[in-house]
């Protein structure tokens, strides 16, 4: 058996804000409805088969990881594609953000993993991309790390989820529960963060006084969202309704998240940019993406402010909304 080989990638995602829906007992109709930017940047696998039984095993090019998600995904890709149990995959992974801190590496590494894994094997180009959404929304059910990043990087760019659930399901792959619509942009966008990890996400959507007063905040942000056309006359409508979000959830003042909030804002008013950036907190990390007001900006903030978030202790990264899938 020759050895087989595949490549997947996927960007990552920020929820702004968010419903939890999951009371339904098959993962497949569980989820979230919000808004949320899909990003240019996320993970890329590299998977190599050779004959075997099923095994894996998976190295990180830039740090140290949870594996143990990236078995959940074999095993769930097995049972759709009993051919992948033949070989023994080895998965090189390359993250482009930190793990546990809102930029839906999890969403992006499960998908990216499945896809290398199927195309390694020949599996056609939609029928790949379909089942690599499916696996990696149960997966993210299955161990609480997501609702709906798996959904939301369907349909890329800046989204609209509409409906909860997996973006696609069933033997044919079609359509499932889950709906979203997403608008592009190339809107340059600076992602912050302190290098403690975030709390898991778990901690919030597992807690019942949390998803009470989280779902009840995206209920209402989404009763103004949800209707009208998805284009790019709602970027300040995002951008107001996220604040409002933050602070209705009651997450702005937990864990850091004010402190670092407060810190971002004194940067932005010590750079002379207030008015033309706003600072959004990324659901459910400890960490912060700066927007821009002018959805069409060219990015000629991005570098005077990088430089004072550095002040205030900040880690940074440049990224940009990604494109529609």
């Amino acid at each position: 058996m020759a050895t087989a080989l595949g490549r997947g990638q996927c960007g990552g995602h920020i929820t702004l804000f968010f419903t939890i829906e999951d009371s339904m007992k098959d993962p497949v109709e569980q989820g979230s409805r919000g808004v949320g930017l899909c990003l240019e940047d996320g993970v890329e696998a590299i998977a190599k088969g050779d004959a075997g039984v099923g095994e894996i095993v998976v190295r990180f090019q830039d740090g140290e990881y949870d594996t143990t998600m990236y078995d959940d995904v074999l095993e769930e890709l097995m049972k759709e594609v009993p051919e992948i149990g033949s070989f023994d995959w080895e998965l090189n992974i390359r993250m482009s953000l930190p793990a546990s801190q809102g930029f839906g590496m999890s969403a992006s590494g499960a998908i990216a993993s499945a896809m290398s894994i199927q195309r390694a094997i020949g599996i056609p180009h939609e029928e790949c991309l379909r089942r690599s959404f499916l696996i990696a929304h149960i997966v993210e059910r299955k161990r609480s790390s997501g609702l709906g990043d798996t959904t939301a990087l369907s349909s890329g760019g800046v989204e609209r989820r509409n409906a909860a659930g997996s973006p696609f399901s069933g033997s044919l792959l079609d359509n499932g529960p889950g709906i979203s619509e997403g608008w592009a942009t190339e809107t340059p966008l600076l992602l912050c963060w302190r290098e403690k990890t975030g709390k898991h996400t778990s901690n919030y959507i597992d807690n019942s006084d949390w998803k009470l007063r989280i779902s009840e905040a995206g209920s209402s942000a989404m009763e103004i969202i949800d209707s009208g056309e998805w284009n790019s006359d709602r970027w300040h409508e995002i951008i107001e309704r996220s604040l409002v979000f933050a602070s209705d959830s009651g997450l702005e003042n937990d864990s850091s998240r004010g402190e670092l909030i407060d810190s971002a804002n004194k940067a932005i008013i010590e750079s002379d940019l207030s008015g033309r950036v706003s600072a959004l907190l990324c659901m459910l990390g400890e960490s912060v993406v700066i927007v821009p007001t002018d959805s069409q900006s060219k990015g000629e903030w991005v570098s005077p402010l990088s430089k004072k978030l550095e002040d205030y202790g900040f880690s940074i990264f440049t990224s940009r909304v990604g494109p529609l899938i």
